[in-house]
């Protein structure tokens, strides 16, 4: 009965070498079925799918490798997966975790090749991938499949659900979205039906109504995305995360119309731009409000989000941390082991 074995090791940087071990396994009639080639610092990784004959041990292909100067060998049975070239298998994982994201541990392992992909806390030489712990006995992770597995939880955390409902604080249906450029008559109609104390607290300027010319910029902000409340026909609040230039750092604003305010509708909003600000990444929301105003606060206390203020240039800096936010970093953190 024939067995598959994966196999890694470290050959010398020398021409015919791999060839070598290619021919040192055919001698003990074993059929290489695939070959891969991994940059590590330094050198580079090979991995070969192995088809051993009949009554060859793993032992025999270990001792078979290092005769021609392999090092740091390591050994795992394979499965049918292991033969479908990197790039399939990956898109086929990033494809079943975008359908269903409660399968995104699954495809992270299939991604890394891991023994485990599990919710949880990382002990020493496993890896931390948000709240994911992944782990594999038979050979440590290279950087390469650690930025492919963060690649992969960055795709399914950017999608981020475009439509969202709830309920004010009275029982009213909402629905939060996407802002687009058809929207402009209807942002325009939200500042108009704002007081000028409303308007003054969002903009920090004397305006009875929104120039005309501010609207595609509203909806199509340069470096950040537009969430839009409606009710009905109505958009009833409007709420902006802007890109602030620093790393993880972003600018948010709410504007709820008068008659929406104390129900509910500006928590929700926040609560919304929270959770795709933590999915984009940032570890940090700011806002600028004027020194009587602490409507923001009280709502990111009622969302239960974290602030801390602080008075800066004759305003008040609201800094918002959301919760479960994902690094942009794009290497997973791997827990050292001790030192033994």
């Amino acid at each position: 009965m024939t067995t598959t074995w994966r196999m890694r090791f470290e050959l010398s940087d020398s021409p015919g070498a791999l060839a070598r071990v290619t021919v040192r396994l055919a001698a003990a009639d074993c059929n290489v079925l695939a070959l891969h080639v991994i940059p590590v610092p330094g050198g580079v990784l090979d991995e070969i799918v192995v088809q051993a004959g009949e009554g060859v041990l793993p032992a025999d292909l270990v001792e078979a490798v290092r005769s021609e100067g392999a090092k740091r060998v390591r050994i795992t049975r394979a499965d049918v997966r292991d033969l479908v070239d990197e790039p399939t298998a990956a898109l086929r994982a990033a494809k079943m975790a975008l359908i269903d994201p409660g399968k995104t541990a699954e495809a992270l392992r299939q991604v890394l090749a891991a023994d485990s992909v599990t919710h949880g806390e990382a002990d020493e030489g496993q890896v931390q991938l948000g709240d994911l712990v992944a782990r594999r006995g038979w050979a440590r992770f290279t950087q390469v499949e650690l930025a492919r597995a963060q690649a992969l939880l960055d795709l399914v955390e950017a999608q981020a659900p475009a439509i969202r409902g709830f309920l004010s604080d009275d029982g009213v249906a909402l629905v939060l979205r996407p802002g687009v450029a058809a929207d402009e008559e209807a942002v325009a109609g939200l500042h108009s039906r704002c007081s000028m104390k409303t308007l003054f607290n969002r903009y920090h300027s004397g305006m009875r109504a929104v120039p005309r010319r501010w609207l595609h910029r509203l909806l199509n902000p340069p470096r950040g995305t537009t969430v839009l409340a409606q009710c009905a026909d109505q958009v009833v609040a409007l709420g902006q995360i802007i890109h602030t230039g620093t790393p993880d750092c972003a600018e948010i604003s709410l504007l709820v119309e008068d008659a929406w305010q104390h129900r509910g509708v500006g928590t929700a909003l926040l609560r919304a731009l929270a959770s795709d600000a933590g999915a984009a990444g940032y570890s940090e929301l700011v806002a600028w409000c004027l020194p009587s105003e602490n409507a923001l606060v009280r709502a990111a206390a009622r969302a239960g989000l974290p602030a801390t203020t602080r008075r800066e240039d004759g305003l008040l800096r609201v800094s918002i941390a959301p919760r479960g936010h994902a690094r942009k970093t794009p290497i997973a953190t791997v827990v050292a082991e001790k030192t033994r």
